[in-house]
């Protein structure tokens, strides 16, 4: 199995628990916070697609889903055009409210597909392609990847987590 595979596997796993987290829940479990400071099951999801679109479109020199697709428009969330989420506030954690779960899968959906094309294209040589140089070391491609499929996974653990929780208070 070549590394790209291995990617495109595990950008495979996060789209199955983002559908997971979200299928079936209506518009108050989407938007529910499991207490006042939480995260909702809606902000965790946008903000882990948000930082796959905006990292994976910069590793690789393609426009944002949410901008291109008009995802920013369909939202309708009042935040900064490029905002992903990162260093919210509660009070702007509570302005990334949805009416559907299939606004969130739908976005999720076009930004995997665009991953996965962009993941299609690597050579092995790519991912040494170095891709920020704030950090020391400078971060490749690979680790970049990497970072995002880890940070996506964990939020996409905590959906399914304050998804328990709102469905075990509701019971």
């Amino acid at each position: 199995m070549h590394a790209k595979d291995i990617l495109i596997e595990g950008y495979g796993r996060i789209q199955e628990e983002v559908h997971a987290a979200v299928e079936g829940l209506d518009p108050g479990g989407l938007n529910a916070r499991p207490a006042d400071d939480a995260n909702s099951v809606a902000w965790l999801v946008w903000h882990l697609t948000r930082v796959q679109d905006d990292h994976v479109a910069d590793a690789f020199g393609l426009d944002q889903v949410w901008l291109s697709g008009e995802w920013e428009k369909r939202f309708g969330l009042g935040l900064p055009r490029h905002d992903t989420g990162y260093g919210h506030s509660s009070a702007e954690v509570a302005k990334v409210r949805v009416d559907s779960a299939g606004l969130l899968t739908g976005y999720y959906d076009a930004v995997h597909e665009r991953t996965l094309g962009a993941l299609r294209s690597l050579a092995a040589k790519d991912l040494e392609r170095i891709v920020d140089e704030n950090w020391d070391p400078p971060v490749t491609l690979g680790a970049r990847l990497v970072s995002v499929l880890s940070d996506d996974l964990q939020h996409a653990g905590q959906a399914a987590y304050a998804r328990g929780l709102l469905q075990s208070t509701a019971s």
